[in-house]
């Protein structure tokens, strides 16, 4: 493949204007960090859902490391035609059971865990996975409920976790007891947090709330300091609310391919 072709110096724009806003939003973030602590450069995770193995690889050519996706099927198949150990593969869709051993095969780690018998199906097949090929443990990142502070979707009658305000996840009550099952799991390992901004709403409440279940979570288990949150509309704010970790799509990679 060309390095040089014009998708390739399309998704190098997109790319260079993400890094950018990241970058503004660490630099100014400097003079707040404690004395001899300084600000850490986030993880981009740029998810390609829809988008062909082919951008992946420009993507990796660009110096991209972690790939992001929704879909288990779509997954799948993309690290197996890319075939690329260089790279982390993070699924950050929502996860059936039924679907762990195919995400232990390839998945450097899992944001989206909201209820035990997922974890428990991830431990399982990790077990079986590492015994075979001797990978990593997987990581874990539990998905929180972030409609709390919005009092509208309540009284509108929205569900916590569907329709088109809530997001899924746990619900925040429920992260330790959960936390607590991830860190026994043989090959997994507690990671921290994720969330998604409800729908339709400013997303600072929601990161505000997903920073304090973050620290209730670090007091028990203090390695899981990872932050899951931010996307290409929200990442600003994200990020000001600490997060370790971004998921961004469309704005690197433009928009999806029609799904034939």
């Amino acid at each position: 493949m060309p390095l040089h072709d014009p998708r390739t110096a399309e998704l190098a724009k997109r790319l260079g204007a993400v890094r950018q806003r990241i970058a503004t939003v660490v630099a100014g973030s400097q003079p707040r960090a404690s004395a001899g602590s300084p600000t850490t450069e986030p993880t981009l995770i740029v998810v390609t859902k829809f988008h062909p193995g082919a951008d992946v690889v420009r993507l990796r050519e660009l110096g991209v490391v972690d790939v992001g996706e929704n879909r288990d099927q779509e997954a799948a198949a993309k690290a197996l035609e890319v075939a690329d150990p260089g790279l982390r593969w993070h699924f950050v869709g929502q996860l059936q059971s039924n679907k762990a051993k195919s995400v232990a095969a390839y998945a450097h780690s899992v944001h989206s865990i909201d209820r035990g018998s997922v974890a428990a199906a991830l431990g399982k097949a990790m077990v079986r996975q590492q015994l075979l090929d001797g990978r990593a443990d997987l990581e874990c990142f539990i998905q929180v409920e972030l409609t709390g502070p919005y009092g509208a979707l309540v009284a509108g009658g929205q569900s916590p976790t569907a329709g088109p305000g809530g997001r899924g996840g746990a619900a925040p009550s429920y992260v330790l007891e959960l936390a607590d099952s991830i860190a026994g799991t043989p090959g997994l390992v507690l990671a921290g947090v994720m969330g998604v901004a409800p729908l339709g709403a400013t997303p600072e409440p929601a990161f505000q709330l997903l920073a304090e279940v973050s620290a209730r979570l670090r007091s028990a288990h203090p390695g899981a300091t990872g932050i899951s949150a931010g996307m290409s509309h929200d990442l600003e704010a994200a990020l000001a609310a600490g997060a370790t970790h971004l998921r961004v799509g469309s704005d690197i990679l433009g928009p999806r391919p029609a799904v034939l």
